[in-house]
């Protein structure tokens, strides 16, 4: 049928008869607009108008993403730094020592054979080897032996994510470099560079998402303009199937949870549910010190006791508090996590920073 006949048929139609119904009526085929059938079965509703703290909301989100696109990953560094690389044939026990020496919880690894980048060695690499001997009691005999080449071993024996390889160079934009840790669940990202002289592959730097959101609201004053609080962003961090431990539970229980449920913390509470401590993935490393995996059978107070003096404490917030006042507590302290209570200091969830920055980075994208 053509155009002219399609046009012919609407025109014929009589007041208040469907076109259908004088299609089939003239045994034509039936003909609907798709418009028309939308709009007799779809009201079309207007969409419900911003209020003053949405609209001003948005407009702080868009302000931290505009400036995370103009600025680069290499930004993010300070002007004097430590990088610590481990070459992956070096024995697990050495890093591990390498790590508690200097203070810090990751480093990227080299493949000295290929010249390449091997990957993030972190805490959940740890964690794996202590479930990996916990399970293969028999194995731990040669735990001094085990080289950081053999954890691809270990996560497959476990069934476990592997390591992390994630990188970016650190010209590209810093939003790209938080895109990449959002969508591999990573919290840090090494910056990878090609040497000009050699053309090889080289190590930069690692950046971590409290660098990242610390970044943000030292330069980014819009960051006060996030003022709807926690219980009107609901999707924004974890309310349900909280893990927690008590004082008495065992580390290995613990170990269990971080690993099952892929978290990197397990708020302690008391016999009244009251949050009194938290057990985080890594007081793990002060526990295997000297490489002692077969002396986990203590307690978690027992553990936490361990910890070194200079641990920054636990930070709290409630759902009344506003993303405005916890990016200014990023600005004073180094947080690595929020533990939601209510007002008689009861779990009610936790705020993580990768929470924070998959909302800084995706609320309203699509709209924009």
């Amino acid at each position: 049928m053509s155009g002219v006949d399609i046009a012919d048929s609407a025109m014929a139609a009589p007041p208040n008869v469907p076109i259908s119904d004088v299609s089939q009526a003239q045994g034509k085929p039936a003909f609907v607009a798709p418009r028309t059938y939308l709009d007799q079965t779809r009201p079309v509703v207007p969409p419900t108008p911003l209020s003053a703290v949405d609209r001003e909301q948005m407009e702080g989100l868009r302000t931290i993403r505009a400036f995370l696109k103009v600025r680069t990953s290499y930004d993010v560094l300070p002007l004097s730094f430590r990088l610590i690389v481990f070459d992956t044939s070096l024995l697990v026990k050495k890093s591990l020592n390498i790590l508690i020496q200097n203070g810090i919880v990751s480093a990227p690894l080299w493949d000295s054979k290929t010249s390449t980048f091997a990957g993030l060695l972190t805490t959940s690499d740890y964690i794996n080897v202590i479930q990996y001997y916990w399970q293969n009691p028999d194995a731990l005999a040669r735990v001094d032996q085990f080289r950081l080449n053999s954890l691809r071993d270990i996560e497959k024996a476990l069934g476990v994510t592997p390591i992390e390889t994630v990188s970016i160079h650190p010209e590209r934009p810093l939003y790209e470099a938080c895109r990449k840790m959002l969508e591999s669940r990573a919290r840090r990202i090494p910056l990878v560079d090609i040497d000009d002289e050699t053309h090889r592959t080289m190590v930069v730097s690692v950046i971590t998402q409290y660098r990242i959101l610390k970044f943000i609201t030292v330069n980014i004053k819009e960051t006060q303009k996030l003022r709807k609080p926690l219980r009107d962003l609901p999707h924004v961090g974890t309310y349900s199937d909280l893990a927690s431990a008590f004082m008495d539970t065992p580390v290995m229980d613990v170990i269990h949870m971080l690993v099952q449920k892929n978290i990197s913390s397990v708020p302690i509470l008391d016999k009244d549910k009251t949050v009194i401590n938290v057990f985080e993935a890594v007081d793990v490393i002060t526990l295997i010190k000297g490489g002692v995996y077969d002396d986990l059978n203590l307690s978690v107070g027992e553990a936490l006791l361990k910890r070194s003096d200079d641990f920054p404490g636990i930070y709290t917030c409630s759902m009344q508090d506003q993303l405005s006042t916890i990016y200014d507590t990023i600005r004073k302290s180094r947080v690595h996590r929020f533990i939601i209570i209510d007002e008689d200091s009861r779990l009610k969830g936790v705020l993580t920073l990768s929470d924070i920055l998959e909302y800084t980075l995706l609320e309203g994208e699509a709209d924009e």
